[in-house]
């Protein structure tokens, strides 16, 4: 028993070594990059109502009942705060952090690791890619270096640094998962997923690479509960840098549209098209006298290039189109009637600061702070080819339509059993509803129809 205990003993003593050598050493990523990774807050005025205000009485007194029923409503302001990450990327005050982190700010402040703090101001958000730039009044701040996304290998170690509930430079580590990965209503960034902890309050901090470059700025989770369940994800440095350069000098970002309604290729259908394999976007609408109608494109074409850029699923096409240059003419090549085609195309822009829709019609909105959704109406031609009576498109979709599972690209066939023809219409109908009632959306999504309980929200 001595015997082997000594074997034992000195096979741990040997092989100990050997793998405390391969693990990696964080401890030199952490030292020299933490100074450039600061702590973002921020603080917004927002309007309540109270039922009653504050009354002489208890709430045993009569009286109490009939002013709580009866009573007028007090406003009354109160501040929201909220905590999130940065980091800097120029020495003279640059900052990246999330759009969503200072959407709706009154005022954010910017905390450094030598507790020095300072207000910032927002040059800029782009609200489709999550990234917002940043501007202190400081010289002198260490930066960040970019490094390249295109690098990085599955499997590959990765570091982020942020302030997860308030615990401010907080280093957690982990590996590249996957990446290009397509998230819903997320249309035009292949995000990063690693298996870093990410909680709330790392949103728009750095993910490091070993060399201690940055890779992408951490800033959504998948979870059932609120925190870290394993799946992080983060926007790739070089489209943020590529955004940020933009709000820099113009404080928008401008992206290409060609007005296409797309989805995905699946196998049977790319049987029934004479395709090889499962792969490119298949065009189900063109938007009449988009850039697409003018360029020849029909329902039914798959793309399967875009400028040179190999489509693989209906996902990268959003993405590579809005990173084209509005106006550049490029080649597109598609599959139509068991055969490739090229197609020159010039490209369109998407308004900075509207929903764009994807198919021609009289436009329209419906109230944005009340559901979330813009909107337009569809042509009659469109709702032959779709074989609809009515119903409108989802053209973008954020807030309280996306917590309700609402998707862009939806049509609305109906609330509550009622349909929908036009959104001037559907604006009608909304209208009959009171305030924080739920309803019931009858969406038609491919060639599927389901119901989405929404409610209509207060403010």
């Amino acid at each position: 028993m001595k015997k082997l205990f000594f074997t034992f003993a000195l096979y741990i003593s040997f092989i100990a070594p050997v793998v405390a050598k391969d693990l990696p050493d964080f401890t030199e990523l952490a030292e020299k990059q933490g100074p450039s990774v600061v702590n973002v807050s921020t603080t917004q005025t927002m309007q309540a109502h109270q039922g009653i205000p504050q009354l002489p009485f208890s709430e045993d007194d009569p009286f109490y009942e009939f002013f709580k029923r009866f009573g007028p409503p007090t406003p009354r302001e109160f501040e929201s705060k909220s905590l999130g990450s940065g980091f800097i990327i120029s020495s003279d005050g640059y900052i990246l952090s999330n759009a969503h982190v200072v959407a709706d700010a009154d005022e954010v402040t910017v905390k450094l690791t030598d507790k020095r703090e300072f207000k910032a101001k927002v040059i800029g958000s782009d609200r489709r890619t999550d990234v917002a730039l940043l501007k202190i009044d400081a010289t002198g701040l260490p930066k960040v270096t970019p490094g390249d996304p295109a690098k990085l290998k599955v499997g590959e170690w990765v570091v982020a640094i942020g302030s997860p509930f308030g615990f401010e430079n907080s280093v957690t580590a982990g590996i590249v998962s996957a990446k290009g990965r397509s998230l819903p209503q997320e249309n035009f960034v292949p995000f990063i997923q690693t298996d870093v902890a990410i909680n709330p309050g790392n949103s728009g901090g750095p993910l490091f690479n070993m060399k201690g470059e940055v890779v992408g700025i951490n800033s959504q989770i998948y979870s059932r509960t609120g925190g870290f369940m394993g799946l992080s994800f983060a926007i790739p440095i070089d489209m943020a840098m590529d955004v940020t350069e933009q709000l820099r000098i113009t404080g928008k970002v401008s992206r290409g549209r060609i007005g296409v309604v797309i989805q995905e290729v699946t196998k049977e259908l790319a049987e029934s098209f004479g395709l090889s394999k499962p792969a490119g976007a298949l065009i189900n609408s063109v938007e009449k006298g988009g850039p697409a109608d003018k360029a020849g494109l029909e329902a039914s074409d798959v793309i399967l290039k875009f400028d040179d850029k190999t489509v693989n699923s209906s996902s990268d096409l959003p993405r590579v189109v809005g990173s084209t240059k509005p106006g550049a003419k490029v080649t597109v090549q598609i599959w139509r009637k068991g055969a490739t085609k090229d197609v020159t195309l010039t490209v369109g822009e998407i308004p900075a600061d509207e929903k764009t829709a994807q198919r021609s019609g009289k436009r329209g909105k419906a109230p944005e702070s009340r559901l979330g959704m813009a909107l337009v109406d569809l042509t009659a031609d469109q709702r032959n080819e779709l074989g609809i009576r009515g119903g409108i498109l989802v053209e973008d979709v954020q807030g309280t339509a996306v917590r309700a599972g609402i998707r862009r690209g939806d049509i609305i066939l109906a609330v509550n059993n009622q349909d929908v023809k036009s959104v001037e219409q559907f604006n009608q109908l909304l209208n009959k509803f009171e305030k924080g009632r739920t309803i019931a959306l009858l969406i038609r999504r491919g060639d599927n129809a389901l119901y989405i309980p929404l409610r209509i929200e207060s403010n």
